[in-house]
């Protein structure tokens, strides 16, 4: 049965569940009353102009950001008020909006400190290299290579990452966010930057590792190309507020949305 306009499939069976999130600074209302409710297994994007609190909306959902009110609830499990490392180890990963790598290390010691959220040893076994650690730190490193090897950058991982060209960049952000072993991946404007070719390929990589990796997938981004090609379900917020919902082609057609982020011309063209 299709979803009726503006309720989106599946939402009672919601992985991540969003109500009345509001964050204030100072006397700016960045984010007011936000709901969303994402279903497990599923592909949402959230877009809106600069400045429209879709970023802040990440912010809270990671812990980086506390909101002054609501509820963000994850498998059940209420999130606000809980430390960014702990919702980590929930199973919630991101990407930011300008990459954030360990740029003067190996791209493959980029991906085993990601893993380092679930090893298997105790500090003092770290310190001492002792127990655990030699047999933890040869797993680790095997599955960072094989993840690697997913993203066509298993040449690459002797090679200092601020040498990897811009599109490498990303998708080994991508690779350390799913290193941390998620269920909820955010993905903070993956395409920026890209050619053509670059976010067609980016397209394909985040259909694949939804299928593989088993994730539900929320997107923040500003190419309309990518978001239509690839989301099931679109949000849309403007100054802080949601102003529509829908499949891509009731957003594509919803004049609100035209009007406000899109642009005649550019609703016109998709």
């Amino acid at each position: 049965m299709a979803a009726q306009p503006g309720v989106a499939p599946d939402a009672n069976g919601s992985l991540l569940d969003i109500s009345r999130l509001t964050k204030l600074f100072g006397g700016l209302r960045a984010v007011s009353d936000f709901d969303m409710r994402v279903p497990e297994g599923r592909l949402y994007g959230l877009i809106g102009p600069n400045g429209a609190g879709k970023t802040t909306v990440f912010n809270m959902i990671t812990g980086l950001y506390e909101p002054t009110e609501g509820s963000i609830l994850f498998g059940g499990r209420e999130l606000v008020g809980v430390d960014s490392h702990h919702i980590t180890q929930c199973g919630v990963a991101r990407t930011f909006q300008n990459i954030r790598l360990f740029q003067n290390l190996t791209v493959l010691d980029n991906v085993r400190i990601a893993y380092h959220t679930h090893a298997g040893y105790s500090m003092l076994e770290a310190v001492l290299r002792l127990g655990r650690f030699s047999r933890q730190e040869r797993v680790l490193t095997e599955q960072a290579q094989d993840l690697l090897a997913v993203f066509g950058l298993q040449d690459r991982q002797r090679e200092v990452a601020k040498n990897l060209p811009y599109g490498e960049q990303r998708r080994l952000e991508i690779a350390r966010a799913l290193a941390a072993q998620p269920r909820l991946l955010l993905l903070d404007e993956p395409a920026a930057g890209m050619n053509p070719t670059e976010s067609e390929s980016l397209m394909e990589l985040i259909h694949f590792i939804r299928d593989r990796f088993k994730l539900t997938i929320l997107l923040i981004e500003h190419q309309m190309r990518v978001v239509m090609g690839i989301c099931e379900w679109i949000t849309v917020m403007d100054f802080g507020q949601v102003i529509a919902r829908g499949t891509p082609h009731e957003i594509q057609s919803n004049s609100r949305v035209i009007e406000a982020y899109l642009g005649k011309r550019m609703g016109k063209r998709i």
